[in-house]
């Protein structure tokens, strides 16, 4: 019985492991759970590869980087605070977007980033010019059509670790061995009639 549960854990870490959510902070719900199951678990993103993400980016403080699957709200609260951008998170879990929240009044940065508890598929992504991404390959091959179709010519989409099948980067570099993937939204294509 020890061996099948040690390998049913090994079998599940080998398939990505979740992160333990960080301490809530005071008055955030504990019991508090998703609308529905998340697709892939909490990995926090390292900070120095959240900043190689920003660079490649070119994030300025012209930009509003919306982050999906938010988490503990790192990438949105370095946009802000490193590089004058607004920054916008989307996540399932309520009690990551309690956590995000308090990070961002901790880092000085709440009044410029906002993080919203939703689902990634249904978030309205028109005012964003840059679009960061830590998921899972089938998960962005599922959004690919919303990111085309949502964001405005010229917006930048970032995926750590993660490409997108079918559609050939812009730029790829390396940040902790990890690879960083840099998409530039083309133009509409005119419809013929």
């Amino acid at each position: 019985m020890m061996r099948v549960a040690l390998a049913l854990t090994l079998a599940l870490c080998a398939a990505g492991c979740a992160t333990p959510i960080p301490p809530l902070p005071p008055g955030a719900d504990p019991a508090a759970r998703p609308e529905r199951t998340p697709d892939i678990y909490y990995e926090p993103s390292p900070r120095e590869v959240v900043t190689a993400m920003l660079t490649l980016a070119e994030v300025d403080s012209r930009d509003t980087v919306f982050d999906l699957g938010s988490g503990d709200g790192r990438i949105p609260i370095a946009a802000a605070r490193d590089f004058g951008a607004r920054g916008v998170g989307i996540e399932l879990d309520p009690r990551l977007v309690a956590v995000a929240r308090a990070n961002a009044e901790q880092a000085g940065v709440g009044e410029r980033v906002r993080f919203e508890e939703g689902d990634i598929f249904k978030a309205d992504l028109r005012s964003a010019t840059v679009v960061t991404l830590f998921l899972h390959p089938g998960i962005n091959r599922r959004l690919m059509p919303k990111l085309r179709a949502e964001l405005a010519p010229g917006s930048r989409i970032i995926s750590h670790y993660h490409a997108m099948r079918g559609w050939p980067p812009a730029r790829k570099i390396r940040s902790r061995g990890r690879p960083v993937y840099l998409w530039i939204v083309p133009p509409r294509q005119p419809v013929s009639g």
